[in-house]
């Protein structure tokens, strides 16, 4: 192994809190032992070292420091299932993974033998990162020589620079010994003393004999100061991939009855999601594939609301697919089949009471939203998620909906709310003067009559890197009182029809 890579995932157990409490992106937040003034922050993010929150400190203390500082608990089964996530994405870029049992989100990974999959290690390395980011992930990745120094280089790796690939081993040594300790995943104790002595850096505590540190501190330390030195070596431990949760069956003859198809499936199902409570999983999707007579195949998943280890759910959502208009195999009978599940963590639900229980049947929505996307394929059910864009069209795009969200707290204003609603393509309208102030002009249906009123204009132009556009947007009102959105195009010399407000 002659290159070393270390992702570093920062403040992992603080990401999946914050993936919980998206509100708490923004602000100072912490990972605590224990609920309570007097709990240990275990991790913090960067908003709180901003202010002096370090690990270690109380939570009282942190909130001396800010009053804005949030913090939680995370269990661990819930680390290990985020630790055994981003294993399961590195795998794409190496076989050889191993996991920091004392860090989470800390993991080496061997990054020799690439060259001919990848242009250059910086080339691997952007890969990596990127498919981290797109999987929600905040990571550092660093790519050198040495265990340590690949470790420590990831660590002091800022969010404008997350990734580093290093030419020479003493170009690594030279930018890992800058590396403040407070950056290290060094107990916070030891921490502290160091600083007390002076010595805030790697560097700073390489310099210092190895025989005092043993005498001075426990053995551990001096052990650390040997690895960081180079004086010892670990070679890579590798973890083993999980076995995946996979069956396959061929049937004894070809079969076109969806109810027997189902038999045949749970056959394969049930000891598959016995496998995934063994493991303290459940499963959140299924992939069916189906070898076809005389030949080809064809694939199906499905997704549930939440983490479930029901069969009875399965086989109904199958069933809805399999029986869906265009999806029946009723043309090409089926000769084998397979089964892939997809697990998560198995969620820990409380019981509540009924005079509290929410009036919202969230979790019903949700199970009827996946026999939606079942019956009707995974793109059937769709939310908008807001972008920057110049024009209005590219403020928004629309993504799929895997559950709802929780509902928002209802607001105290008084005015009413009101949604504009754009139609899919801008309607163009029948030629009429810019400057329209007369009546009788008709835009949408006759029982809403002519236009009345016209606000506006509220001008947005640009797009030189393009083409010209400058669209002057009005709202008209028409007679019966509907409020509709439309635009004069200068370029064009014409009027469109955007949308409405509701």
């Amino acid at each position: 192994m002659d290159r070393w890579a270390c992702v570093d995932v920062p403040a992992l157990p603080l990401q999946l809190l914050v993936r919980r409490e998206p509100a708490w992106r923004t602000r100072p937040a912490a990972v605590v032992d224990r609920d309570g003034p007097q709990g240990t922050l275990l991790w913090v993010n960067e908003a709180a070292r901003r202010l002096s929150i370090l690990p270690g400190m109380r939570f009282a203390a942190g909130l001396s420091l800010s009053r804005e500082l949030m913090a939680g608990q995370v269990d661990v089964r819930e680390i290990e299932q985020g630790t055994e996530q981003l294993m399961q994405l590195l795998r794409d870029f190496s076989p050889d993974i191993e996991a920091c049992a004392e860090e989470p989100g800390v993991l080496w990974l061997d990054a020799g033998g690439l060259s001919t999959l990848f242009a250059s290690a910086s080339a691997w390395a952007r890969a990596l990162h990127n498919a981290l980011t797109h999987a929600g992930f905040i990571a550092r990745v660093a790519v050198g020589f040495t265990r340590y120094g690949s470790y420590a280089t990831a660590k002091g790796a800022s969010a404008a620079a997350p990734i580093a690939v290093f030419r020479t081993a003493e170009e690594e040594s030279f930018t890992a010994h800058a590396v403040p300790l407070a950056r290290l995943g060094l107990d916070p104790q030891l921490r502290d003393d160091l600083a007390k002595l002076g010595v805030l850096t790697l560097g700073q505590f390489l310099e210092l004999p190895s025989p005092a540190l043993a005498e001075r501190f426990e053995p551990a330390v001096a052990a650390l100061h040997r690895l960081a030195a180079g004086a010892a070596w670990r070679p890579l431990e590798a973890a083993a991939p999980p076995d995946p949760l996979e069956a396959w069956l061929e049937l004894e003859a070809p079969d076109d009855d969806i109810t027997r198809l189902l038999f045949w499936i749970k056959q394969l199902l049930d000891p598959l999601l016995v496998r995934a409570a063994q493991r303290g999983d459940a499963a959140i999707a299924l992939q069916l594939s189906l070898w076809l007579d005389p030949s080809g195949m064809r694939h199906e998943t499905v997704r549930a609301a939440a983490p479930t280890g029901e069969a009875s759910l399965w086989l109904d959502l199958l069933r809805l697919r399999l029986a869906s208009t265009g999806h029946s195999p009723s043309k090409q009978r089926v000769t084998a089949l397979s089964l892939a599940l997809q697990t998560a963590l198995t969620p820990h639900t409380q019981a509540q009471l009924p005079e509290i229980a929410p009036a919202r049947a969230l979790e019903a929505a949700n199970r009827a939203l996946a026999r939606v996307r079942a019956e009707l394929g995974t793109t059937a059910v769709a939310r908008a998620r807001l972008r920057d864009g110049h024009l209005p069209e590219a403020t928004f795009l629309w993504e799929p909906l895997n559950h709802l969200p929780e509902a928002m707290k209802a607001g105290n204003a008084t005015s009413p709310l009101l949604v504009r609603r754009m139609l899919p393509k801008a309607h163009a309208l029948p030629p009429r003067v810019h400057n329209l102030r007369d009546d009788g002009w008709i835009i949408g249906s006759s029982d809403q009559g002519p236009i009345e009123k016209l606000e506006g204009p509220y001008v947005v132009a640009g797009g030189w890197w393009a083409r010209p556009i400058h669209r002057e947007y009005h709202f008209a009102q028409t007679q019966r009182g509907d409020l509709l959105w439309v635009y004069y195009d200068r370029p064009r010399r014409r009027w469109y029809w955007q949308g409405e407000v509701l």
